[in-house]
């Protein structure tokens, strides 16, 4: 009986992280989605945000370090893969 209990209560934890992860994926899609309304809105009106300054990225990718270059710009920007990959080629 104890062990059915334990099953019962792995599969329903399992299902909550399920559902959990499913919303944090649509969240993340939508915001993504505003960000890109923004941008747009940005290049409309001819605005343009400036990269932070990162002397350290710039160094990794004038040394052909693009690789690097790109995780340095996520752990200092907190971006994500894309828009850290974006960000290095533009300053490529």
């Amino acid at each position: 009986m104890e062990i059915t209990g334990l099953f019962v209560l792995a599969t329903l934890m399992i299902a909550s992280f399920a559902g959990l992860e499913s919303k944090l994926g649509r969240t993340d899609r939508r915001i993504a989605r505003v960000e890109h309304k923004l941008d747009l809105i940005l290049d409309h009106l001819g605005l343009h945000q400036d990269d932070p300054h990162l002397p350290q990225v710039a160094t990794l990718l004038r040394d052909g370090k693009k690789i690097q270059a790109i995780k340095a710009y996520r752990e200092a920007t907190g971006a994500d893969l894309r828009e850290a990959k974006e960000a290095v080629e533009r300053m490529g």
